[in-house]
């Protein structure tokens, strides 16, 4: 009987690359808005809090499409939805780039979001289904590993790009490597092995499976650490480039756009994360992880830029530790229907990406800085006691 493909096999440095890839463009494609915000808030005249809708529109619209996506794939082949996902994200950026006015915009980002719910809450099934489970948490924190490359080429790359041509230039060539990514996640992954199509379910039986998973004593919990963490490191990186652009740092494009090279550090840390809980339980690297970013969070207030950056490393690396456990965690936790809690999970991942994320402009607008943070670090310090919460499962 198949157990699930092993570490150190053909078929895991297969499958670990081609999510990978996945990763890499779900992430560029979504976030790759985030330092032209301060680009589109003069270009267009518009406020900060309203050109962070290009990010936030994106993001709410996956967040919908996470939860159908999650149920859809439970009677479709797994990287067919996943390959048709990001074919179509890379295409919906390229329009971005070329739409003549905000609004259109706005529409082309919104389907992107739509389009993008194929590949995250797919893609964690597909692991927990395919991988044998002692593997499973070094293989999930190597899929986040490709969402931090991804997060940091796409808002580096921007920033880097946008130096030198045009912001509708480097969201194109965002798109096209998107599209690159789609062909090599399809020549790669390997066939599943341990899925079994799932036929006539209707709407009725969705829901009772969304139900029993949010009367587990734990699944929700999880599912609200993934609201809070993305909450806090969306809404910091949203608002560090308003911040880092004005006194006393004066920062341009490019220097702003280099504190996404942090993002190395989240390649590190989402699969030494994964390795901890394997070995230790998930309770302890998960609050560990989610303690980092209220320190971090705190340590920005600071009005030196080299501590402001060492507050920004250690947020970045609690989020993506604290993702790859909490994420893993659902995984082994979902029974049969993995499906079914990923796509809850994201949704409220993406849930706070989405209405924080912008919400965090208020409190910049009101308070500076100093708003932002409170905002976040009380955030954080909640995810902190939902995890010591999480009952007597923590080995998953």
């Amino acid at each position: 009987m198949f157990a699930g493909i092993e570490r150190g096999s053909p078929a895991y440095r297969r499958a670990s690359l081609a999510l990978f890839l996945a990763g890499f463009a779900t992430f560029s494609l979504l976030y790759c808005v985030q330092p032209l915000l301060p680009e589109f808030a003069r270009d267009y005249r518009i406020s900060p809090t309203a050109s962070s809708m290009a990010l936030s529109l994106t993001t709410g619209a996956l967040a919908v499409s996470i939860l159908v996506s999650g149920a859809v794939s439970q009677g479709l082949p797994r990287r067919g939805l996943m390959f048709a996902s990001m074919l179509l994200a890379g295409l919906c950026n390229l329009l971005a780039a070329l739409a003549p006015n905000w609004s259109l915009l706005l529409a082309a980002r919104f389907c992107e979001g739509l389009v993008l719910g194929g590949v995250p809450a797919v893609a964690m099934a597909w692991l927990a289904e395919e991988i044998h489970p002692r593997d499973l948490g070094k293989a999930m924190g190597l899929y986040v590993a490709g969402t931090a490359f991804g997060g940091m080429m796409g808002r580096v790359g921007m920033g880097l790009l946008v130096e030198w041509e045009s912001w509708r230039l480097a969201m194109a060539t965002l798109g096209a490597l998107g599209l690159a990514s789609a062909l090599g996640f399809a020549v790669l992954l390997p066939p599943s092995r341990r899925f079994v199509a799932a036929s006539a379910l209707g709407l009725g039986h969705h829901v009772r499976v969304w139900s029993s998973h949010l009367r587990h004593r734990d699944l929700p919990r999880l599912f609200a650490i993934g609201f809070l963490l993305t909450s806090v490191f969306v809404t910091l990186f949203n608002y560090a480039g308003f911040r880092l652009s004005a006194p006393p740092f004066r920062l341009g494009p490019t220097a702003i756009s280099l504190i996404f090279l942090s993002y190395i550090s989240g390649m590190f840390a989402s699969p030494w994360a994964g390795q901890l809980a394997d070995r230790f339980g998930r309770r302890r690297p998960l609050t560990g992880s989610l303690a980092l970013m209220v320190t971090g969070s705190l340590i920005t207030l600071s009005v030196s830029l080299p501590v402001v950056a060492i507050g920004i490393l250690l947020v970045t690396i609690g989020f993506f530790g604290a993702h790859a456990v909490a994420s893993g965690w659902v995984g082994r936790l979902a029974g049969d229907a993995k499906g079914h809690a990923s796509s809850l999970y994201l949704l409220s991942y993406y849930m706070g990406s989405s209405f924080v994320g912008s919400a965090g402009g208020w409190f910049w607008q009101a308070h500076g800085w100093a708003g932002v943070v409170g905002l976040t670090s009380v955030l954080a310090a909640l995810a902190v006691g939902l995890a010591l919460s999480l009952g007597g499962a923590a080995r998953g």
